[in-house]
């Protein structure tokens, strides 16, 4: 391809017109450095559609918009998706589906703007697609090796990126112990089956997140699709007493709720009791349908009626978590974990379904949660020389996974931009140990799994409040390094916003949590490869 003398950049953004007017300014600066970084190669950066004085913003808001833009697009134009924001991906899915010039995904690296978790996303769903697509990111789109893979785009429209970190299981050396677990718990999926409640599919233009359901048969799981109108009724059913009984619990074990009056800006004590009467709920219809997971998705639902539902999820994700008894009387999964899947990503959710089964088989501890690869940096204390992730999910973990437990544990109000209801998160600093992460994805219609392992480390107080404040200081945060994966090498290969991490007692049980849970995979279908190293770093 000639080196191309225009070409075009979309920059998709969020539903919410709150989001993208306060997010504007980040995505502008953005697209200033990307025009200077063209126009020194010769090519010429025009924007597909107009900023929006009336709106404050120059986002692609909504799917309708999109297919507005992509009407007036050359298909056979250079493309560029800028993202330096969250963004809804069906907006312009269609657009790429039916684009046949390259396109190239780019992000800033950035905690405050998170433009690479938009883009993960963005990718995953392209990849779930079948488009062709190359991806860059940068923290100024100065660097050397930005502008190397640019040029070779625009003279090529493809860029590659190495990922010799990869390898597939077959190729790696598997242990007995963990292939009789596996073989164990497929045995058992395939006979007696397993439900994955969703309470409404599609969170966010999360295409990445649905999984057909042909491709979930073969695991053994089938979906129980529910509404979110019914939790809300159930919710509202359940009486005053109960669910001041769950907060009561939260505060005898030491968890921390830091209550206001302002129900515009302030975490409140009603809000707090709806979020407990959501958790009442989700249990009891969970335990009428016989779920083993449930995902809720909330933030284009639910977010008009009641508080967000962090408070729920994280707790539900708790082995130690509020009793709550059925329409018998009878306790629902008592010291047991009901897995919860944020923002109703379904990948996440058969995650969370084999990662409770095999934990449970190893003894290892269950409780496991998605979180957004929102960020990362080097560390700036010196505590460590390696390169450090900003795992941080938006709203909750469960406390099992925070230094102190509940008691390290606090719950602040939603940030007003995005929670207009507010509702309190589930927040905390990620206890230091082993951990396994994992991802579950679509690609050329099959379900894939990668899997790698990494630990949690402690930073500095001062270290932390600075990636806090980088990021969101209201959600959970987890300080990850992983092993033998490096930041590129991550962003390169990682079809989602999200990854599901789960701790084990000892770095060698944890290796084995994780060959189990990959043989797991493996025996019911998916195409399943390792990531990086062991801790010692040897290979799989």
């Amino acid at each position: 391809m000639p080196n191309p003398k225009k070409v075009l950049l979309v920059a998709n953004g969020d539903q919410r017109q709150s989001a993208n007017e306060v997010c504007w300014p980040a995505q502008r600066a953005m697209e200033q450095a990307l025009t200077a970084a063209l126009a020194k190669m010769g090519a010429q950066l025009v924007r597909a559609h107009p900023f929006d004085p009336a709106r404050k913003h120059g986002f692609i808001q909504s799917q309708k918009e999109g297919m507005a833009v992509f009407a007036n697009v050359d298909p056979k134009t250079p493309l560029i998706v800028a993202e330096a924001v969250w963004q809804y991906s069906h907006h312009l899915l269609h657009g790429l589906i039916s684009h046949r010039g390259p396109i190239l995904t780019v992000a800033n690296w950035s905690g405050t703007w998170p433009g690479l978790v938009g883009m993960l996303n963005l990718n995953g769903s392209l990849t779930k697609a079948g488009v062709k697509y190359s991806t860059l990111w940068s923290e100024d789109f100065t660097d050397d090796l930005f502008l190397t893979n640019l040029a070779a785009w625009l003279k090529t429209g493809v860029v590659k990126h190495p990922t010799k970190h990869v390898q597939p299981l077959a190729k790696c050396k598997v242990p007995a112990a963990a292939r009789a677990v596996a073989k164990k718990i497929a045995a058992d999926l395939r006979r007696r089956k397993a439900i994955m409640g969703i309470f409404d599919e599609g969170c966010m233009g999360m295409f990445n997140a649905i999984i057909p359901d042909e491709l979930l048969f073969q695991t053994g799981v089938y979906k129980e699709r529910l509404s979110q109108s019914a939790l809300y009724y159930g919710a509202m059913q359940v009486p005053g007493p109960e669910a001041r009984a769950v907060y009561d619990w939260l505060c005898a074990k030491g968890m921390k709720f830091h209550l206001g009056v302002n129900e515009a800006t302030d975490l409140t004590q009603g809000q707090i009791y709806q979020q407990c009467q959501m958790y009442i709920a989700a249990l009891r219809i969970a335990d009428e349908f016989g779920c083993e997971a449930i995902g809720i998705q909330y933030q284009q639902g639910l977010k008009d009626l009641l508080p967000a539902s962090d408070l729920v999820e994280g707790i539900l994700n708790n082995s130690d978590r509020p009793p709550v008894a059925n329409a018998a009387g009878k306790i629902i999964l008592p010291n047991q974990p009901l897995t919860h899947f944020n923002e109703v990503d379904e990948c996440a959710g058969l995650d969370g379904i084999f990662t409770n089964r095999v934990h449970t088989a190893l003894k290892q501890p269950v409780e496991n949660t998605l979180h957004d690869l929102r960020w990362g940096d080097w560390d700036q204390s010196g505590t460590t020389g390696d390169y450090v992730w900003v795992f941080l999910i938006s709203g909750s973990a469960p406390p099992a996974h925070h230094v102190g437990g509940y008691a390290g544990t606090d719950s602040m109000r939603q940030p007003p931009m995005y929670f207009r209801l507010g509702g309190g998160t589930v927040r905390g600093i990620a206890k230091p140990g082993e951990i396994v992460w994992s991802r579950v994805f679509v690609e050329k219609g099959k379900l894939k799994m990668d899997l790698g392992r990494a630990k949690v480390i402690t930073l500095p107080k001062e270290e932390t409040d600075r990636r806090w404040k980088a990021t969101t200081v209201q959600w959970p945060i987890m300080h990850a390094v992983t092993y033998g994966v490096t930041r590129d090498q991550m962003m390169a290969r990682h079809k989602a916003n999200h990854i599901q991490v789960a701790y084990a007692n000892s770095a060698t049980e944890a290796d084995l949590a994780m060959y189990a849970k990959a043989a797991l995979a493996q025996e019911l279908g998916l195409e399943v490869c390792l990531c990086g190293t062991k801790a010692d770093g040897k290979g799989f």
